[in-house]
């Protein structure tokens, strides 16, 4: 049986259970670096375990959702830890910060304010647990915990690397960085508007604002984010084998996330299959 708690004591709650895992995630990273592991794969290694922790209470608390802020907030305290850990504080680094925080800390709000409580579950979980109750804590742990988590941390590789970069910026880094400025304020409009939207049209798709000019602006301007890091890296160092990064984050969202999304929306939502057709997917 589910354990049911206050809204804010449930965020209260997931913030204990982050700080657990936190913990335990930089006293696996200060042990595996005191082994001579390279820096960047006792990272990954700080973050599969951090994961893990968060996955194992999403266990005892019956619901998946434990793991759904853990997106936006591990690369903005990664990055900021990896600043201390290296000691590098570049420009770009700085750029890199003030992007990151601020999609962060957006993000990681809208979570907040849509959140319902410890005992309220996103259908999307509730959705494969009647599916396949057998394979289900399979689907969790690897595909819902563990695969975000790496998808993730592949498209931060961009920007731990530009720690490495020197102090040097051009025009294309700043186009990097505004990018990424300006697509975590599409998701902030977009948010805001969808939210307003459906508090005044219960049951009604949304199709004002940016969601006029393209079905999923906040999956757009989450994608684009991720591109933008990789603008700023790629404008020192070039291209190279980590636009894989940003890649597989655009395959992730067009792949799985807005199929998924736009399914449900076909299913409840009358109307929704004309807009479809006359609205582009992305803006």
């Amino acid at each position: 049986m589910k354990r049911t708690y206050s809204k804010w004591c449930s965020v209260a709650l997931i913030a204990v259970i982050y700080l657990l895992a936190g913990i335990a995630g930089w006293l696996l990273f200060r042990e595996l670096t005191t082994c001579s592991m390279q820096p960047v794969w006792a990272l990954l290694c700080a973050d599969v375990l951090a994961t893990v922790v968060v996955w194992l209470f999403g266990l005892l608390y019956e619901n998946v959702s434990v793991y759904d802020p853990y997106w936006s907030v591990f690369p903005p305290v990664a990055f900021l830890l990896w600043a201390f850990y290296t000691g590098v504080w570049s420009l770009p680094v700085i750029l890199l910060l003030v992007a990151s925080w601020y999609w962060g800390i957006r993000l990681t709000r809208n979570w907040a304010i849509t959140f319902k409580g410890i005992a309220h579950e996103d259908w999307r979980y509730t959705k494969y647990r009647s599916m396949h109750p057998v394979l289900f804590h399979l689907i969790n742990f690897f595909g819902l915990n563990m695969m975000p988590t790496l998808v993730v941390f592949a498209a931060m590789l961009p920007g731990l690397n530009l720690y490495a970069s020197g102090v040097a910026t051009n025009i294309i880094t700043w186009l990097g960085f505004v990018i990424c400025i300006a697509s975590a304020t599409i998701q902030l409009i977009a948010d805001k508007q969808i939210h307003d939207f459906r508090a005044q049209n219960p049951g009604k798709y949304c199709n004002v604002g940016l969601w006029k000019h393209g079905r999923h602006p906040n999956y757009f301007g989450e994608i684009q984010f991720w591109w933008g890091i990789w603008i700023m890296y790629a404008s020192i160092n070039g291209i190279n084998w980590y636009i894989l990064g940003p890649v597989t984050m655009t395959a992730l969202f067009v792949g799985i996330s807005i199929p998924l999304m736009e399914k449900r929306q076909l299913q409840n939502k009358p109307g929704y299959a004309e807009y479809r057709k006359q609205t582009r997917m992305l803006i």
